[in-house]
């Protein structure tokens, strides 16, 4: 039996039509009537519908009598795919991130042809999976370690000051990520919305969490160290932009955000944020978009970490088969969400 089974030919299609590079690697497209076999992306004319099959890769192509089109060269695809691996170990191996340049040579490709092939393997530049990996790394030691100081280098960075540095994308302050949001001012406020009670909780950086039907008290387990303040004169324009924002939904990029996860967890955020109102993506759609087509499962489990519901859009990801899947605030405030994006 082979893989072709697992995929959704519809989805296949609309990737072929779209020429969406982000599948490329999750299949190929066989043109039975020329006897050939394509990236998603191919910018050759398209077939017809009915002379295309598609299989998970050029191996059960080939096996099915095709060959390679000369013209997108699918099966150069592993090859992407190992350079993009090498890299990643590279990055891996040394608390001083290699340059752009010397990646690109190791991998035997210019270094602007590299940084695309790596950003669509991964959802991030060969740079910011350094500061993503790094900050994942602090994360982890931090609870272990008896010092901020002692945790900053042993999660690789060179100094305090390169760590300082780039701490504005980590959110909270370092310690806080260890001790339950201690030293961490959290103004917060629930308000009446069309969609039921919502919970608006941000720090001085931006937003840390939006909710609906949720109490202080799961506010305060979540930052169990943190100084909780009610509203405030401060808080009330970032509110007001935040019910603005659910009552009319839409791009809400204007509104800051105070949000951290792991590497993966913030390529998918960043691929829901990437999605136009009105449209819904796939949970097989996002991971392919992320350079991990067969983490499928992960991928909803990294929407389901998204703290901040409608701001980084998680109620725009359905299931294959366009049913709307699960949703942790329920399906009708899912729902709404999504007509009245499409409205």
């Amino acid at each position: 039996m082979t893989t072709t089974q697992t995929l959704d030919p519809q989805a296949c299609w609309q990737a072929v039509l779209a020429r969406d590079r982000a599948w490329d690697g999750v299949f190929v497209t066989g043109v039975l009537t020329t006897g050939i076999y394509c990236r998603p992306s191919c910018p050759a004319r398209h077939p017809a519908r009915g002379n295309v099959r598609f299989f998970a890769d050029g191996a059960d192509a080939r096996a099915a009598g095709l060959r390679a089109c000369l013209r997108c060269r699918p099966d150069d695809l592993a090859r992407d795919a190992a350079a993009v691996a090498g890299a990643i170990a590279a990055i891996k191996a040394t608390e001083a991130a290699p340059t752009l340049a010397a990646l690109a040579a190791q991998a035997g490709y210019s270094p602007a042809h590299f940084q695309k092939l790596f950003t669509r393997h991964t959802g991030l530049s060969p740079a910011a999976y350094a500061r993503a990996l790094r900050q994942r790394r602090m994360g982890d030691v931090l609870a272990g370690a008896d010092s901020v100081t002692e945790a900053i280098h042993e999660a690789g960075y060179g100094a305090p000051s390169r760590f300082y540095a780039e701490s504005d994308r980590l959110g909270m302050a370092p310690s806080a990520w260890r001790n339950g949001g201690a030293g961490v001012t959290i103004r917060w406020a629930q308000v009446s919305t069309s969609l039921g009670p919502m919970l608006v909780a941000a720090t001085d950086k931006g937003v840390c969490r939006l909710s609906f039907g949720e109490e202080e008290e799961a506010l305060r387990a979540r930052f169990p160290k943190a100084t909780l303040i009610a509203g405030g004169a401060d808080f009330a324009a970032l509110l007001d932009a935040v019910v603005d924002a659910v009552e009319v939904p839409g791009r809400a990029d204007h509104i800051p955000l105070d949000v951290a996860g792991t590497a993966f967890q913030e390529a998918v955020w960043r691929q829901l944020q990437a999605i136009p109102p009105g449209e819904t993506r796939s949970y097989a759609q996002i991971a392919a978009a992320v350079g991990k087509p067969g983490a499928v499962r992960a991928t909803g489990s990294a929407n389901g970490a998204n703290n901040v519901a409608v701001l980084i859009p998680c109620h725009r990801v359905v299931r294959s088969d366009g049913t709307l899947g699960g949703y942790a605030y329920g399906l009708e405030i899912k729902r709404q969400l999504l007509e009245r994006e499409r409205s």
